[in-house]
């Protein structure tokens, strides 16, 4: 689990292409302190497994549903990523829940600057958008952000200068697609609402089983 509190910006250093799959090496430093293989980092709000560290880095595997339903497949050599660790038991909770499992993926529309705050408009699909409302928390990338404001094609988000300085948020541009992962209570919550399957009784009855000498 993570909270949406970027730890640092990495760079992709190397990425190996498979059929469908990759493997992506990030330089980075603060994330790999007290990290080991197998430990979990989330990659611009997606939880990647360290295969490999490195003096200046880690390795982690990109399967193909990940490249299908998140933007990883549009990185480059260079690209820059938010990092963070999974939570420590004893860490402070800064954010929000964030499993690291995206819901998918939209693209900035707008930025604009309203006095020290900085206005981000993501356009995104209908199945992401019925998560998403007002005043409620969103992961853009791996960043916890609040959602400031929602349309029936879009959302917004408004930010202080220090978030986007220190995450990739200040690299992004128009038209740029961005992680989406919206609040798990929503999706837990409209799962439970559903109505439960109907059981299906047997067909296996005492007197049946009496029939035939059991």
């Amino acid at each position: 689990m993570f909270t949406g509190i970027v730890e640092e910006v990495g760079t992709v250093k190397q990425i190996s292409r498979g059929t469908h799959s990759a493997v992506l090496t990030i330089r980075a430093q603060t994330v790999t302190e007290h990290t080991k293989a197998g430990d979990s980092i989330a990659v611009n709000g997606i939880c990647l497994t360290v295969t490999q560290l490195f003096p200046d880095g880690f390795s982690a595997d990109v399967m193909h549903e990940t490249l299908n339903r998140s933007s990883l497949g549009h990185l480059t050599i260079g690209s820059k990523v938010n990092l963070e660790r999974a939570m420590a038991a004893n860490g402070r909770f800064g954010g929000h829940i964030v499993s690291g499992h995206v819901d998918g993926t939209g693209h900035i529309t707008r930025i604009r600057r309203d006095d020290t705050a900085v206005w981000y408009t993501i356009h995104t699909e209908p199945q992401i958008l019925r998560y998403i409302v007002e005043k409620g928390s969103i992961a853009i990338d791996g960043i916890s952000l609040t959602v400031a404001a929602v349309s029936q094609t879009d959302f917004s988000v408004s930010i202080i200068p220090h978030t986007a300085e220190f995450t990739t948020l200040h690299d992004r541009r128009i038209g740029d697609p961005v992680n989406l992962e919206t609040d798990i209570i929503g999706k837990y919550v409209e799962k439970l609402m559903q109505p439960a399957p109907k059981e299906k009784h047997s067909s296996i009855t005492r007197e049946m089983l009496s029939h035939y000498g059991f």
